[in-house]
């Protein structure tokens, strides 16, 4: 005969139970605490007046979001539900429970702050000797902007929708003109109409100043780019080689058809992402510890490539603390490989490792054995940075991207299941991004202190 343990929900605690006592000493959420119990966050403290009824406390909020997006809760009304069934959850609350409002509010008001906030994680990670910056590996990946693709409009359809709408006004009001005359339609006010339709107008025309600033910004780095491809190739002309190829040609100003903006996020882009396809999204770039895998810079940007994106991860790594100590070199994939980017990794002090071509996944066997080549006599800094990368140390260091940036990147779509910006404009992406990150330092840092 089966024998089970015996199920009483009936009977009530001889004493108050303890959250305390219910999660266990290594689980992540009393590492979050004892983080936060160690960050400064007076900037945070002094953002509230005092005035209406006592607020929760920063350490509190700050503490649910960073939990909850480790964990892959991000929504403001599930991490409110969570803490009413989560232990892990009422343990970070203190066994409160913050409504959704408070949160969403708490973390659209102090994104600015949690880049400070970030810095502050990588110190702590210095302190438990976990982090010592030496080469870094970057990347980017593509994040769905909290829009979809279908709600945006085009050159193209914005000015035929336009001469439509103009025709319909039109219509309208000579219909107007001759309602004494003629019978209006049925259930028809011609005045409504006709302010429906100069609405619509309105709004195309600023759609359409966006797309044309746009077209600018875009003829200008096209023209700098076509500028610079032309003056190469007249230095070769000049040092008595022939150009390969024909000459490039010039750059088309205003804007294509193709060209649009979305109606819900006008700061996000239509970009290609991984597995075909285009969807509304941001370019969100980190910059990872090849040793711990610890995030140590983030970006995000408007590009759908990756060629402008080392300048500003170079900005954010000059600006770190200099205790974290000083990155000697950076690994990147081809799609940031260009001269301008190796310049822009010398002028910083750090050597870059920047593909300048797909190499085979596995090289034959006297290849990779064989001595290095001696190294060029050039000054040309990419050509000292194609020899690098062809010796044996090259190779194995280059070998670390692949392992470092994007195993992070994974871990926070899959595991994490971060795939979506949760708030809209370019401002707020970035301060979510820096959030996620955050939270992935954490979550890392909890599980390097076990090691």
């Amino acid at each position: 005969m089966s024998r089970f343990i015996a199920v009483d929900r009936g009977t009530a605690y001889l004493l108050p139970p303890s959250v305390d006592e219910w999660l266990p000493e290594d689980h992540l959420a009393r590492f979050v605490v004892e983080v936060i119990d160690q960050l400064d966050l007076s900037e945070l403290v002094r953002q509230y007046a005092g005035r209406g009824s006592n607020a929760h406390h920063p350490a509190v909020l700050l503490g649910l979001l960073i939990y909850g997006y480790a964990g892959g809760v991000f929504s403001s009304r599930k991490i409110e539900r969570a803490t009413y069934d989560s232990v892990a959850f009422r343990y970070v609350a203190a066994n409160t429970h913050p409504d959704h409002d408070t949160i969403a509010t708490f973390r659209r008001r102090f994104l600015p702050q949690v880049k400070a906030l970030f810095v502050q994680v990588l110190m702590l990670a210095r302190e438990m000797k976990c982090l010592k910056l030496g080469t870094i590996a970057l990347d980017g990946t593509k994040v769905h902007a909290n829009a979809s693709k279908h709600k945006a409009l085009s050159w193209g359809h914005a000015n035929k929708i336009e001469a439509q709408l103009r025709s319909e006004v039109q219509a309208l009001l000579d219909l107007g003109e001759k309602a004494d005359r003629s019978a209006v339609p049925d259930g028809m006010d011609v005045p409504a109409e006709i302010a429906r339709r100069e609405q619509r107008l309105k709004a195309i025309d600023a759609a359409k100043a966006q797309i044309e600033q746009r077209a600018r910004e875009r003829y200008e780095l096209e023209q700098q780019e076509h500028q610079a491809k032309v003056q190469r190739r007249q230095a070769q002309r000049d040092a008595g080689k022939k150009p390969r190829g024909k000459d490039p040609e010039p750059p088309q100003a205003g804007p294509k058809d193709s060209d649009q903006v979305s109606l819900t996020d006008a700061d996000s882009r239509i970009m290609p992402v991984s597995g075909g396809g285009f969807e509304q999204s941001y370019n969100a770039q980190a910059a990872v510890d090849t040793d711990t895998m610890l995030v140590v810079a983030t970006h995000v940007s408007q590009a759908p490539n990756d060629k402008r994106e080392i300048a500003p991860i170079l900005d954010e790594l000059q600006a770190l603390p200099k205790p974290l100590g000083q990155v000697k070199a950076m690994l990147a994939d081809t799609g940031y490989c260009s001269q301008a980017n190796v310049l822009h990794c010398q002028a910083a002090q750090i050597e870059p490792m920047l593909a300048m071509r797909r190499d085979s996944h596995h090289l034959a066997v006297l290849e990779r054995f064989a001595p290095d080549a001696a190294a060029p006599e050039s000054d040309d800094p990419v050509v000292q940075m194609a020899h690098r990368l062809k010796t044996k140390a090259g190779r194995v260091l280059y070998g670390l991207r692949k392992q470092t940036v994007e195993p992070v990147f994974g871990i926070i779509k899959q595991a994490m299941g971060w795939r979506q910006m949760s708030m809209r404009g370019l401002d707020k992406a970035e301060g979510e991004w820096s959030l996620v990150a955050l939270a992935w330092n954490v979550k890392r840092l909890h599980v390097l202190r076990a090691a």
